[in-house]
C-alpha cells in the first residue's frame, strides 16, 4: 500500500471510530435516561438504578472526552474523564441559591447531581473502566475489516 493510500485508510478508520464512539455515547445516554426513568418501575433495586446511572454517566464522560480528543491514548482519556467526574462530584459540595435551584430541575439533576457521595466517584471509575473495555472492543471490531495484507 502506498503512503497516500495508507493515510486515506487511516482517516477512514479514524472517522469510523469517531462514529462508533458517538453511537456508543448516545446509546449510553439513552440507557441512563431509561434506567433512571423506568428502573424502579421495572422492579430494579434503587441501588442499581442510582449507581447504575452513575456508572453509565462515567462511561458517557469517557466517550465524550474520547470524541473531543481522538488523538489521546485511552489512558489519558480515562484520566481526564476521572478528573472531570471527581470535579463534578466535588462541585456538589458548593451551594448557592441559583445553583441549588438548577439542581432541582431535571437537567440540573442529570448534569450536576444533587448530593455529594463518595460512592458516586467509585461508580464513575467503574463506568470509565467499562468504557475502556467497550472502546477496545469497538475499535477492534471497527478496524477488523481495514487491515491490509502484509
Amino acid at each position: 500500500m502506498t503512503e497516500g493510500a495508507s493515510l486515506i485508510e487511516g482517516a477512514k478508520t479514524g472517522r469510523s471510530i469517531a462514529i462508533v464512539r458517538a453511537c456508543l455515547c448516545l446509546a449510553i445516554i439513552v440507557s441512563g435516561l431509561a434506567l433512571r426513568r423506568f428502573g424502579l418501575g421495572l422492579g430494579l433495586p434503587a441501588t442499581i438504578v442510582k449507581y447504575g446511572g452513575s456508572v453509565l454517566w462515567g462511561a458517557m464522560v469517557f466517550f465524550l472526552v474520547a470524541i473531543a480528543a481522538p488523538s489521546l491514548s485511552r489512558r489519558k482519556v480515562a484520566s481526564i474523564s476521572f478528573v472531570i467526574a471527581v470535579c463534578v462530584e466535588l462541585f456538589r459540595l458548593v451551594h448557592t441559591p441559583w445553583l441549588d435551584a438548577f439542581r432541582l430541575t431535571l437537567a440540573g439533576a442529570l448534569l450536576l447531581g444533587r448530593i455529594f457521595s463518595p460512592w458516586n466517584v467509585l461508580a464513575y471509575g467503574v463506568g470509565i473502566v467499562l468504557a475502556i473495555g467497550l472502546d477496545c472492543f469497538a475499535r477492534r471490531e471497527s478496524t477488523a475489516g481495514h487491515h491490509s495484507p502484509s
